[in-house]
């Protein structure tokens, strides 16, 4: 075992820095009409957007715009501009929600972490229309570096995204921790990457991993290499 100074600490954001959720239910209660709007049926709209969810998560397509044009290009429909722009404003609107009013919870436990001199950094799987708001998040004063998925190319769980932020907050990987509620299999990409990963239940229950879990956000200052500023790796 050899025991390795904790530098930098990287946070998730949905599910785990905000919510998009309360009580079980999505806040936005969205309800698209697509069959009326693009002429698809609701399967065939979830099923074509999951196929394109990498193109999308690294900014092959340039906007959701794009996406549903693509979308619609393979069914032979065309013609439905109002239609899609509508859909885009209205999917702008709704993931601005999480940002408003972030939990004081989480905002107490970055405002220690910094305090305590930990480097923080944000990386995130996302698109340019769901993190419009970031910037005027109260959350994102805490944040040394924000790494979008969309600009940099990359998405979770390559390790070379985990490779990225250690590299830009000049930390090793052995120096880091990765804090996410484990969507997008992120947990285990920060494990391969050399990070220590945690676990980040306080919003998301339905993700099952063997990694440190954490109920609140106040438990990760807890943390015994939280507290004393080392841990321990094989």
């Amino acid at each position: 075992m050899m025991v390795v100074g904790v530098k930098a600490i990287f946070f998730d954001l949905f599910e785990t820095l905000v919510t998009e959720f309360s009580e079980g239910k999505r806040i936005s209660e969205r309800a698209y009409d697509y069959p009326r709007l693009l002429g698809l049926s609701h399967e065939q709209y979830k099923k074509e957007w999951r196929l394109r969810s990498q193109a999308r998560m690294t900014g092959a397509f340039l906007d959701y715009p794009a996406v549903v044009k693509d979308i619609l290009a393979g069914y032979g429909i065309d013609n439905k501009e109002e239609e899609i722009y509508y859909l885009y404003e209205e999917r702008i609107k709704e993931k601005k929600i999480p940002f408003y009013q972030p939990q004081q919870e989480v905002m107490t436990m970055l405002a220690e972490l910094k305090s305590r001199g930990f480097k923080l950094g944000l990386i995130s799987n996302c698109t340019e229309e769901e993190v419009r708001l970031w910037d005027q998040c109260e959350l994102a004063k805490y944040m040394d570096l924000v790494i979008f998925s969309y600009q940099a190319g990359l998405a979770k769980p390559d390790r070379e995204i985990y490779k990225l932020a250690c590299d830009q907050l000049q930390v090793e990987p052995a120096e880091a921790m990765f804090v996410g509620d484990g969507g997008s299999s992120e947990l285990e990409g920060a494990e391969r990457a050399g990070l220590t990963p945690v676990h980040a239940v306080w919003f998301n229950t339905h993700i099952s991993s063997n990694y440190i879990k954490l109920n609140k956000p106040a438990e990760l200052l807890d943390l015994d290499f939280i507290t004393s500023g080392v841990h321990h790796i094989k």
